[in-house]
This record gives structure tokens, sequence and C-alpha cells, in this order.
């Protein structure tokens, strides 16, 4: 938005990820305190790592109590809107001024492919520029389509192309089911982890994403953190699986995204075995302080 950083106020988020709506309404309350206006909100729906959505209608009404403008960041989330069964999970998402969109993410698109949408035309003159070797005022009296007044780029590539083929191609039903399958598989690997005792679940699954961890009975917690980054790291180094690591608070956490709309359960369990395998042999390296990481 061109304001600086100086500019931006983050706004802590619960135990699932979303934003804390109470720390929210805090946090407006005191920058009006402070005189200062609050000119955005910005919510997501499906955060990188846990894959979370912020309660939308929750945030809407916030955001007209302070006259603030509301967008929201759907870059992978957005791909709900064609879900047959999980489109709830975007209710009030409608109600928002603008989105965006990746189609490279949970659309299945190459990169790039993204949109930027405002649900009232009006608010494209914000970007509207006129020059008379490019979109000249005539050209516009005299009807000729200008697509440069609703885009932030000029010269583009055509990425909408491709998506334009995959629709027609799949069609909608198909494409809703190969989204939806995502969203079931994530809901399944929940319900094994919560029944593996030496796993354990660090946010509840919403979308597509698993935040997880291996935790060996009876292992100090001091190790936990090392024996997970190590697990990932010699996985990755004999090229038998890239799991994601991040953080979840101060925990190490692995990660998997389940898009792939050919994966199963069975396929995830087997990845989960090859974590629990490889936790069983390091584990007592790490603890006695004599294991050799693969990644230096």
């Amino acid at each position: 938005m061109g304001m600086g950083f100086q500019s931006v106020v983050t706004v802590p988020s619960n135990a699932n990820a979303q934003m804390d709506l109470i720390a929210l309404k805090q946090t407006l309350a005191q920058l009006k305190a402070d005189g200062k206006i609050t000119a955005c909100i910005v919510a997501t729906a499906g955060t990188t790592d846990a894959g979370a959505i912020d309660d939308l209608k929750a945030i809407r009404k916030l955001a007209d109590e302070y006259q603030a403008w509301l967008h929201v960041d759907a870059a992978w989330g957005g791909a709900l809107l064609l879900s047959k069964d999980y489109r709830y999970f975007l209710d009030g998402i409608e109600l928002t001024d603008s989105i965006t969109l990746d189609f490279h993410k949970h659309f299945f698109q190459t990169i790039s492919c993204g949109a930027f949408l405002l649900k009232d035309p009006a608010n494209y003159r914000f970007i509207d520029y006129k020059a008379d070797y490019l979109n000249s005022e005539y050209d516009e009296a005299h009807g000729v389509p200008n697509l440069v007044a609703k885009s932030l780029q000029t010269t583009r590539r055509f990425d909408a192309l491709k998506l334009w083929f995959t629709l027609e191609a799949l069609g909608e039903d198909l494409y809703a089911s190969m989204i939806d399958h995502g969203v079931k598989l994530t809901k399944e690997v929940e319900q094994y982890i919560n029944d593996t005792p030496a796993l354990e679940m660090l946010v509840p699954s919403q979308f597509a994403s698993v935040l997880f961890r291996v935790v060996p009975k009876d292992y100090p917690a001091e190790f936990i953190d090392a024996l997970n980054q190590n697990v990932a790291d010699e996985l990755f180094a004999r090229g038998e699986a890239n799991i994601g690591v991040t953080k979840v608070g101060d925990k190490q956490s692995l990660k998997m995204t389940t898009l792939s709309p050919i994966a199963t359960l069975e396929n995830v369990k087997a990845l989960l075995t090859q974590v629990l395998t490889e936790a069983n042999r390091i584990k007592d390296d790490i603890k006695n302080g004599t294991y050799t990481p693969p990644i230096d």
C-alpha cells in the first residue's frame, strides 16, 4: 500500500492460528484512542502454515465500526469458492472490499497466475491512468476496450489462458472435487495422527495443511525440537521425502500440505511411517549428544 512498515500494526492469532478477535478489538480501540486512523484491516483465508481462515463476518463488522477497508488475502483458501462441501469456510468473503487469489496454489495452475478483485468497480479509478500512447481519453470516448484501467500491470503474459483452459477441460464439478479431496484428506490425516501415540497435532486442521511433530514416549522435552528438525533433514538429504519445517509458537513443527488430488491416506501413512522410523533411529544420538546432522 506504500505506507511503510511503520504504518502496519500486527494482531496476535488464537490457538487455531486465526486472527484473535478480542485482540483485534483492543488494537482498533487503542489506535483510535491514540488519534490514529485505521485505513485497512487485512484478514486471511488460508494462512501459509496452518491454512487458517479468519472469521470474515466478525471482522467485517469491526471494519464497518471503524470505517476501514477490509481486504482478504485468499491467495490459498480462495479455491474453496469452487468447493461443494467446504464453501461455507469462506462465509463473509462476499462482504469484503477486495480479495487476492493465487490460482497457482490450490487451483493447480503453474506460476504465476493470480488476481486482485474489487467489490465495487468504481474503485478501479484509483489505478486508472490516462496516457495518449496507451489508453487515451479519445479511445475511451469511442468505446475502445481498455483493460489497463482494471489492472496493476500493463504489459503482461496471458496468465488467464491456462486457468480458462483448465475450467473448460475439467468443468466446475471435477475442479471442485479435486479441491475438496485435499480438505477431506487433511481431516483423515489429522485423525490418524491423533490415533498414533508418537505423533502430535499442533494446530487443528482447517483447510489443507497438517502441522504435527514426533513426540516419542518419555523423550526429554528439550530435545524434541532438534529431533523433528533432523528427521526432516535426514529424509530430505537421502531424497526420500521433503517435509516442511516451521514453528508453531515456540515449538518446531513438521508440515504437510495435502493438495494433490491423487494422494491417498495410505500414501500419507507410508510417509508418517518413514518419519517415525527415522525418529527412532536418531533420537538416542540426539539425546546423548553424539548425533551428526546431514545438513551442516
